[in-house]
């Protein structure tokens, strides 16, 4: 453990005061919680063999605090989970080089897109485009790794997300059996326990431009899904309801996807060497059961 984190300080944070009133009001976060909580965690990673981070900031266990409410015990479940998760699914975890031909056209087909402003709750909206891609050219791996690899990128950026959280709206618009076929029960479970395992609060789940069989093909998503997560499932064959600069694509006045795809293309291609060095950071050294 380096040896700045045997002092519980909280000064790398660059939210307002505004962000961090309404953690504490929603989500109990409070300056003595929030040392004493950081405190336990840290010591609880320092005194496990097989939880060895190389490298980890007190910003970032907040995520993994604020995304249980402060419940340590819930919180270093989630944090286990979390790094189990990236050693296990290499196929999502590894090779995130957004120059790589594979990583560079999916970037381009804007498969998965964060919209640059938030919506009236200060939630970040992501748009899933789930048809955006062709299923006989471009593996589902390759689309969920991009996925991961752009929101790895907001959630670094962007410390407001551990605090107001997610809005994910699935555009499923053209959707083929072919996509379909790329989401075998196997894979659904492992979408949906990476989900629950990122430290940032999923508020909604909206499917949007959805055909008439979608509920039927959901089923195996809700199976998977906590109660709390089916609870925030919304399927619509309309825009979504949330109060957010859509995309022109999706009824709003906001940037194209097109536009879109291009800024996070850009924004992944600069951040290469950030990528290489999250891919060294990110494992530790055993998992304990």
């Amino acid at each position: 453990m380096a040896e700045k984190q045997n002092k519980i300080f909280y000064d790398e944070t660059q939210l307002p005061k505004e962000c961090l009133m309404y953690s504490e009001q929603n989500l109990g976060e409070t300056k003595i919680k929030r040392e004493e909580n950081l405190r336990e965690i840290i010591s609880w990673i320092d005194e496990d063999s097989q939880l060895k981070l190389h490298v980890h900031s007190n910003v970032w266990l907040m995520y993994f605090l604020r995304s249980t409410k402060f419940q340590i015990e819930k919180a270093k479940r989630k944090l286990r989970r979390y790094y189990t998760m990236r050693i296990e699914r290499v196929e999502w975890f590894s090779n995130r080089d957004p120059f790589l031909p594979e990583i560079a056209e999916l970037l381009d087909l804007g498969v998965f897109l964060p919209l640059k402003q938030k919506d009236d709750q200060n939630r970040q909206v992501i748009i899933i485009r789930t048809a955006a891609h062709d299923p006989k050219i471009h593996t589902q791996n390759n689309v969920l790794k991009v996925g991961k690899m752009l929101l790895d990128l907001i959630l670094h950026f962007d410390e407001k997300i551990s605090i107001y959280g997610v809005v994910a709206v699935f555009d499923l618009k053209n959707v083929t059996l072919g996509h379909a076929l790329q989401l075998p029960p196997t894979m659904i479970k492992r979408m949906v326990e990476c989900w629950e395992s990122y430290p940032c609060r999923t508020k909604r789940l909206e499917f949007v431009n959805a055909p008439a069989y979608v509920n039927a093909f959901l089923n195996t998503f809700r199976f998977f899904m906590t109660t709390k997560m089916k609870s925030r499932v919304c399927v619509t064959t309309d825009k979504p309801s949330i109060n957010a600069k859509l995309p022109k694509e999706l009824g709003g006045n906001g940037e194209t996807y097109k536009e879109l795809a291009e800024y996070w293309k850009s924004r992944a291609q600069e951040s290469r060497q950030w990528y290489r060095d999250m891919e060294t950071i990110s494992k530790y050294d055993e998992i304990k059961n």
